[in-house]
């Protein structure tokens, strides 16, 4: 994961302000060397599901993951010259500014560790939390007034091991999501097998750990990545990258407990090629599950039956090399997939039905796309 890219040179390319009016606006980072690394905004058309090139923010390097505040009024950006390097890399904090996505940049704050790969931000708006790929920590940061960020409140270090020589010798903090309600962030380490369980303070940034259950295992070797809430807020979905597998927990939102039910793959029952997944995410009327596969490079579709269950609808390609991040629009209607090695994102429509998805126009190019965020 260690990269070695040229710094970014500060710039913003600025289209036309009468173009954007109220459609919606997506930010797609792209994760590259040199003056392709940037933060992209496009005018989403809901009525066609077509992406409309608008802003292109370069003052910002490697940023491999967004997150938007939830009044829309704030972006946050991993940024670091070096990924996975020897220092602490830093998360950057931006003003939007218009429906055009223009971003003007408030400051920095070091994410206390490298490979920094995930961020979440609390429903208050007051707290973002982050995880640190290669030191294998996360930590949280409080929020100003105006947006932008203070220093990390709260640092925890992973410690552990699991069975793969080559992937599981240390702690490899993959991401951290906030609970709906805002009390517990679940943090997923692929180095150690576990979801951990943090009881978080949103007003103050503090993360403790849950007394109740500090966490849960999963299979060894599975490799924990990327994981989400059901809209009921009683179920949790994990995708684990090594085993490429998705599993299925009870959730209980008074304690943060959680409870194995279902493990399933996410490929076909005859591959045997190498390949690893990556993201996760659920419609929001709760009905339908996706998850990619890096290698086999597709998108397994699952639908989420009344008792959480998953069940296979159909695999299906996605359009690209290395499907790294997706993005189900908040009507449901649709599904944009960012192929990062592919150097593309594709839009697919969602069968209200049966789940399906079908390609709509041609692949938008976007060099290294890696994660995709919508203001609303």
């Amino acid at each position: 994961m260690r990269l070695l890219l040229s710094l970014i040179l500060g710039a913003v390319f600025v289209m036309p302000s009468n173009s954007y009016a109220d459609d919606p606006v997506v930010f797609i980072s792209a994760f590259a060397a040199g003056e392709k690394g940037a933060i992209h905004a496009f005018q989403f058309d809901s009525k066609t599901g077509t992406l409309k090139p608008q802003q292109r923010t370069t003052d910002v390097q490697h940023p491999f993951f967004l997150v938007i505040s939830p009044d829309g009024r704030f972006l946050y950006s991993i940024d670091t010259d070096k990924f996975g390097g020897n220092e602490d890399e830093f998360v950057a904090a931006y003003a939007i500014k218009d429906r055009s996505g223009k971003l003007e940049r408030l400051n920095q704050q070091s994410a206390k560790g490298t490979a920094s790969c995930y961020l979440d931000i609390a429903t208050n708006g007051k707290t973002v939390v982050l995880a640190n790929y290669s030191t294998g920590s996360v930590a949280a940061l409080p929020v100003s007034k105006d947006g932008s960020l203070k220093p990390a409140t709260s640092f925890v270090q992973h410690n552990g091991s699991s069975i793969n020589p080559k992937r599981q010798k240390a702690p490899y903090a993959h991401s951290i999501v906030i609970s709906p309600d805002n009390r517990f962030a679940l943090a997923a380490d692929l180095g150690i097998d576990k979801v951990l369980i943090y009881r978080l303070d949103a007003t103050e940034s503090k993360l403790s750990v849950n007394d109740v259950q500090p966490s849960v295992s999963v299979e060894p070797g599975s490799g924990p990545r990327h994981l989400t809430f059901h809209p009921n807020g009683k179920s949790v979905y994990l995708i684990n990258e090594l085993k490429n597998t998705v599993t299925y927990f009870d959730y209980e939102p008074q304690s943060g407990k959680l409870t194995t039910q279902q493990t399933i793959s996410t490929l076909p029952a005859d591959f045997d090629g190498v390949t690893h997944t990556a993201d996760v995410k659920i419609t929001p009327n709760g009905k339908f599950l996706y998850g990619t596969n890096r290698g086999h490079d597709s998108i397994a579709c699952y639908r989420i039956g009344d008792d959480g269950m998953l069940r296979m609808i159909k695999i299906q390609p996605s359009m690209g090399k290395g499907p790294q991040n997706l993005l189900v629009t908040p009507d449901g209607q649709w599904l944009i997939c960012a192929n990062m090695p592919g150097n593309n994102v594709i839009v697919f429509k969602i069968n209200s039905e049966t789940g399906e998805l079908t390609a709509t126009g041609e692949p938008v190019t976007v060099p290294m796309a890696s994660c995709i965020r919508w203001l609303k």
